[in-house]
């Protein structure tokens, strides 16, 4: 997921987009536990996503702090 395609997105879309990231990173590295996962630069790509997300989230969350 690329930057603009975090921003565009709302703030409720992004704790769910990010509930489902972390789904999919505990799947993902639960598979990879078992048997070697056949991309596992797959596992990296899930987890900076869910790091973008975090700061999306983090700095929505000071520019609503910041207007009150």
């Amino acid at each position: 997921m690329k930057k603009e395609d975090i921003r565009e997105l709302t703030t409720d879309e992004l704790r769910l987009r990010l509930e489902e990231e972390k789904a999919m990173y505990t799947k993902v590295k639960m598979n990879h536990a078992v048997s070697p996962v056949e991309n596992p630069m797959k596992i990296r790509g899930i987890r900076r996503g869910i790091a973008m997300i975090h700061t999306e989230l983090t700095v929505r969350a000071k520019s609503e702090k910041d207007k009150k």
